[in-house]
Formats: structure tokens, sequence, C-alpha cells
């Protein structure tokens, strides 16, 4: 058996929903079955007859599944799940709540495993007889025959420390999983593979060879077995991840960029024109900043600051440095770039506010259209103008500040002189479209990408190792603590009366919805999250009658959501229910009161990034956590939003509650669950780093070492920063 073997070759008898299957994960050899990873290891548990079964048992039964039925709870109308299966002992029922399609993966008539806990129903009131045994949202997985036995299979024996648990979809179950890759490693496949890492950093770190790390993750015969195996494997991927940054950071550096000469004369007659002083933090970061672009290498740097921390004061006073500076007798140019059209305007408006004393053009690009400021009719106000005559401006060199969303990177988007991008909320962004912006002129431009998402320090060392990292850990003077509470239902009616308070001393209310629309209520697995537009309309009817409340979505049209927006920042409405589409960077100082509908359903950074909508002015700020779970994990992460000080301690929180399979890495930013576990190790991210930044240095391109640059290449190209 070999690596680049089909699958179909190995396994002639694979069903068309095997390979529909197989085909979806994106399985084609025995090398991408070897490196199925589980996802976690369950204890082995006991398989047993039927009438052997007590009352707490945790046990495994195999049986023909005789009755299917699905439908709802009596009282409480949720669906479930119900099914009988028989051994020649007897026969038990197995119910699963909220899960229905899981009783319907065994047709009638098959062999099932049956696995999880035993539980018992209360004695009917008058009888002698016990209530009947029931299992309880079980396991379940079709078997091929009267029983599936491992003995003698590189799995061991049957009384092996743990068996691997691997995930699961619609024709493939973890054991499928585990029988099948028993088979690839008794066909020594894996001993053709060679290993990426080079001996000397397997050495150094003590880590197994490829080989022996592929038998201990699937066939791990102790605990130490399964975790240096994936020790391993965690260190190699962030090992591509970081030298793909290494790589990609010493390909910009070695560009030619602008050296900046305006002195600091300049920058302190800015500053002095700021309504606030800068808080320490900033300081150092413009600073720092300053110092990047006055040398003779590309700037690129990440500014990291908490919601409200002043990073558009820092990249304002970095753009004014840019502008006073010159070539060819002209301003050098500054473009900002933000992930939406609302906070495109909002900076637009913000770099008229720092610059109009300055008279110098600013343009705003968007998909939307275009504007100026000032205008030639009424020079304290921007004006419209055609999206053909800016672009003449632009690559003329004319216009030295353009604002934009995504638009920017347009290839019709010329600039003359451009020395500085500015990237807001740059994980919003994608790697190729930071590139294009930056790297699409013969001279290359400073970067600086900011981003208020809390991130552990680990992650942004791997995922931005490409940037220098600035960080604003302080917020600027008079800001309070924002009052988070967690509210159940019964709590509702008095937290809305203590918002109805605030609301008739002038302030505003946020109300953020987890979904735009109602969710199809004949759909079986129907998200039952409150919707933004439902909600609206009852706050209007029910609860808030006597004030005016908008709406803002994801889905709504350019034109609608801008004039919602601006109804709220006027006052014209004192509540806007809305999407987490307002969750980056919208700026209405008034609005100090959030509302999160099924907080439990948002995860924590979006939480934050949520609550910072009202950390916007020195008035006492509120978020109160709408929520109906009782689940204890789910109460934890809100306890932790309402305790964490800063974003920076919640995400570090964040990162250490999660477990293996629940760090969402794949979702969040393309790294697998196996690699987002290395990010809980700050010694191997920095031995992964170091390991990286010397390799690199001492072969660039990586020709000595063709399959680290193949992982590399295809790992990274699945990073993104969405």
């Amino acid at each position: 058996m070999h690596p680049s073997d089909p699958l179909s070759k190995h396994f002639p008898r694979l069903n068309p929903i095997q390979k529909k299957a197989l085909e979806k994960m994106g399985l084609e050899t025995v090398r991408d079955l070897l490196f199925t990873f589980p996802s976690r290891y369950g204890e082995k548990i006991e398989t047993r007859r039927i009438a052997d079964l007590a009352k707490g048992d945790t046990a495994s039964i195999i049986g023909r599944v005789s009755k299917v039925k699905t439908g709802k709870a009596f009282k409480k109308r949720f669906p479930i799940g119900e099914m009988i299966i028989t051994d020649d002992s007897g026969s038990i029922k197995a119910f699963w709540y909220h899960q229905v399609y899981l009783a319907k993966k065994v047709p009638e008539g098959e062999l099932a495993r049956i696995s999880g806990p035993v539980s018992q129903r209360k004695a009917k009131e008058g009888s002698e007889f016990p209530g009947e045994l029931y299992f309880s949202n079980p396991e379940i997985e079709a078997v091929s025959g009267p029983e599936v036995a491992t003995a003698g299979s590189l799995f061991g024996d049957g009384k092996e420390f743990q068996i691997p648990v691997y995930p699961e979809t619609r024709g493939l179950s973890s054991s499928w999983f585990h029988h099948a890759i028993d088979r690839v490693l008794r066909g020594r496949a894996h001993e053709a593979l060679e290993d990426p890492l080079p001996p000397h950093i397997l050495k150094k770190y003590h880590l197994p060879s490829l080989a022996t790390a592929l038998i201990w993750i699937h066939a791990p015969q102790s605990p130490e077995n399964a975790e240096v195996a994936r020790k391993r494997f965690s260190f190699e991927e962030i090992f591509s991840i970081q030298l793909a940054r290494q790589k990609d950071r010493l390909a910009y550096l070695d560009n030619p960029s602008f050296t900046i000469k305006a002195t600091d004369a300049v920058l302190n007659d800015f500053l002095s024109r700021l309504p606030f002083p800068l808080t320490s933090a900033q300081r150092r970061a413009v600073d720092a900043i300053a110092k990047d672009v006055r040398g003779e290498r590309p700037m690129a740097r990440l500014l990291e600051g908490d919601v409200g921390s002043g990073k558009t004061a820092v990249a304002a006073a970095v753009s004014y440095l840019i502008v006073h500076a010159s070539a060819k007798g002209q301003p050098l140019q500054v473009a900002y770039m933000a992930p939406t059209e609302i906070l495109a305007r909002q900076q637009y408006a913000s770099f008229i506010q720092n610059f109009k004393h300055l008279g110098l053009p600013i343009g705003l690009i968007t998909g939307a259209g275009a504007q100026k400021f000032p205008s030639k009719i009424s020079p304290g106000m921007p004006t419209d103008v055609s999206r053909t005559q800016i672009l003449k401006w632009v690559a003329s060199g004319e216009m030295p500040i353009v604002v934009g969303t995504h638009a920017l990177i347009q290839k019709t988007v010329q600039f003359k002189n451009l020395a500085l991008v500015v990237i807001d909320e740059q994980h919003r962004f994608g790697l190729a479209q930071r590139a294009r912006l930056a790297k699409k002129h013969e001279r290359v431009p400073h970067l600086l990408s900011m981003t208020a998402t809390p991130i552990p320090r680990t992650l942004a060392l791997t995922i931005y190792g490409d940037l220098d990292l600035s960080v604003l850990d302080e917020l600027p003077p008079g800001r309070k603590q924002v009052l988070t509470e967690i509210v159940p239902p019964t709590k509702r009616d008095a937290t809305y009366e203590a918002i109805r308070k605030e609301l008739k001393t002038g302030r505003q209310l946020f109300v953020i919805c987890p979904r735009v629309a109602e969710p199809d209520p004949t759909k079986e697995m129907a998200l039952l999250a409150k919707s933004a537009t439902e909600e609206a309309k009852r706050l209007k009817k029910e609860v808030f009658r006597e004030f005016e409340i908008g709406l803002v979505t994801g889905k709504q049209k350019p034109d609608d959501k801008e004039r919602a927006m601006r109804d709220f920042a006027s006052g014209k409405t004192q509540i806007l229910v809305a999407t987490s589409v307002i969750e980056v960077g919208v700026n209405i100082p008034n609005a100090t009161m959030i509302i999160i509908e099924g907080s439990e359903r948002f995860g924590l950074a979006q939480l934050h990034q949520l609550r910072g909508r009202v950390v916007r002015s020195s008035h006492q700020a509120y978020c109160y956590l709408f929520t109906e779970t009782k689940s204890p994990k789910s109460m934890e992460r809100l306890k932790a939003l309402a305790t964490a000080k800063n974003g920076f301690e919640l995400a570090e929180l964040d990162l250490a509650m999660r477990g293996a399979g629940e760090l969402s890495g794949t979702k969040q930013w393309g790294i697998s669950d196996l690699g987002m576990e290395a990010i809980k190790n700050i010694k191997m991210v920095e031995a992964a780093r170091a390991e990286a930044q010397e390799l690199v240095r001492k072969d660039p391109e990586l020709s000595g070492h063709p399959l680290l640059r193949e992982k590399m290449e295809k790992e990274t190209g699945e990073i993104h920063f969405e």
C-alpha cells in the first residue's frame, strides 16, 4: 500500500453515500486518510448484552434496529428521535433530544452499536415493576456484523488506554475511520512518507518521526503516546505557518519604500490639535511607527488595541507625517481601507475633522460612489463626485488622502505616490487582499494594520508573524468600565425598566439579535433565535412604545442602512435593533446601552466587539446579555465576559477555557484544532517562530527543504483572517 494510492483501490466496496462523504471531506488518497486525525480519545466502553444493563452504567450494546420514530416532545415541543434496538437478550429504547437526525442514522433492520449512559424511567405509581431502562442521547454507528472485534489489530487487544474518536459525516462513522486507518497502518503506507521536519529539529525538541507519530496519534497505547504525537503535529503546523510569515516578511522588507523626513515638530503640531492628550500606550505606538516610516525599509506593523483605546488617533498622527513629506513636489499619499461602507464613511468624517485646517483634498471611494472634501461651493463640506474624476486625482497625486472599502484594491484605483496603507479591522481582510493594496506599486508603501479583535499573544505571534506588534493596553482618561449583566428570562422586565429610565435621560440603546429574519419553523434543525426584524416590531409594540426604533441588518440596501445609522447618530431614533453588522467600529457616543439577545450564540471575541459599541464616551455604559441557556459551559463564558477587565484578558480566558475540538480554529483563522492547541503553548509558538526565522535567514526560498516548502504553501493557503 502506498500513500498516493486512491482510496478506491483499497476500499472497493464503498457505497455511493460513503464516496460522496469522502469527496466532501477532500479525502482521495491513502495519505489523506492517514492525516485525518482523531478529534479526541474516548475511554474504552465495555460491550454488554441488553439484559445485563443497569441504571447508571456507561455501556455499549450491539443489536438490530427494530423501530425508528421522530416527532416533538409532548410539553416543550422540541424535536425528539426514538429508536428500539434488540439483541438476543432483549430490547431497549434510545432517545435523542434536539438531534433527530441521529435516530435516522441506521435504518430499520440494520445492525447498530449504541454507546452511552443508561438511564431509568420512574416506576408507575402503584406498580411493583421498576421503570424501563433507556439510552439518552447516545452515540450510534452502523456495524457490519454481530460484533466488531479489535483483537489483533494495531489498535490493541481491546484493553487499550483509549480509542480514537474521529469527526463524522453522513455515511462515515468514527468506527469506519477507526478500522479503515487500522487497515492502512497494517499496509505500512505510513513508512513510505518522507518527514518534512529536519532531523535537527526533531532531535532538539524530542519529537517523534513522522511514521512513529502517525501510529501514536491513531493507536495510542498510553496517554503519553497521544500527547507526544499531537505535540509533533501541532509544532509542524505552527512551524509551517511561521515559515510563510517570515518568508513574506523578508520579501516585503526587501523592497524599496519612502523614507519620511517630516520632523517631530510636525507630529507635535498635529497632536496639539487633538481634543484630548494621548495615553502613554498611544504615544509609544506613535513613536514606534514614526521611527519605522523614517527608516529605509517599509514598515509592516500591527496595531492591536482594545475597543475605544484610540487606534484611529494613532493612524491619523502617522498619516499627518506622511502628507507633510513630499515626492517631486507633491504630498505623499495615504490609503485608509475599512471593511464596511459605514466604517469607511465614519473614518472619512474623522479625517476631515483632523485635516481640514490643511486644506488638502480628502477622497472617499466605496462601492456605492465617491466623495471629495472640500467642496468648491461649500468649502466646509464634502461633495459627491464622479468615480472617474476621483480616480484621475488619485492617479495624478492630487488626492493625498483616500478612504475606502474593498473598492480601493480594484485595478482601476492607481496611486502616484502611495506611501502609507492603513487597514482598519485587518482581520476582516484576507492576506491576498492586504498584499494586493500594499504591493501593487514600484515603491512598497508602509503598512499599518489595525485590529480591535482581542487576540492572545501566541495567536498574534503566529498569524501575524510578518508584522511588528504595537499594543494599546489602556483606555483614554475618563472612560468607565462597562457594567455587564447576565439577564435570564425572569429578569427581562426589570431590565427593560432600568433601560427606560436611561432612555428618558437622553441616552440611546443598541439591541443585537443573532438573526436577520425568523427561521423556517418547518425545518427540523431551525435555529430558535430572535430575529432583528421581528424584535424591532415587538419592542415597538410591547416594550418601548414611546421611543423611536430603527433597524439595521446586513441584508438591507446600503442607502437604507445608511439612513438608519444616520437617524440613530443624530438622535432621531433612540433605539437601534441590528444584527452583528454593527460589531466593528461604529461610533455613537450617546449610545450607552446594549442588549445582546441570544448572547450564548456569539463567540467571546464578537461579544466583546459588540459591547465596545457603548465605550465611546465618559457616560456610564451598560451591557445586558440576554440568555435562556442553562448550560454550565455557556454560563461560564458569559461570566468571563462580565468579569474580564479588558479584551486581552478575555482572549486569554477564552483560549484557556476551550478544549480540544472546541477551539474553532478552522472556522475563525483557518488553523486546525490541533494547531490551535499549540497556540495555548507560548514556548512552542516561540520555538517554532525562532526556528522558522533561522531557516528562512539561511535558505529564503527553502530550496534545500522542498517538502517543507510544499507543506508551507499548502497549509498557509488555507489560513485566513475573517
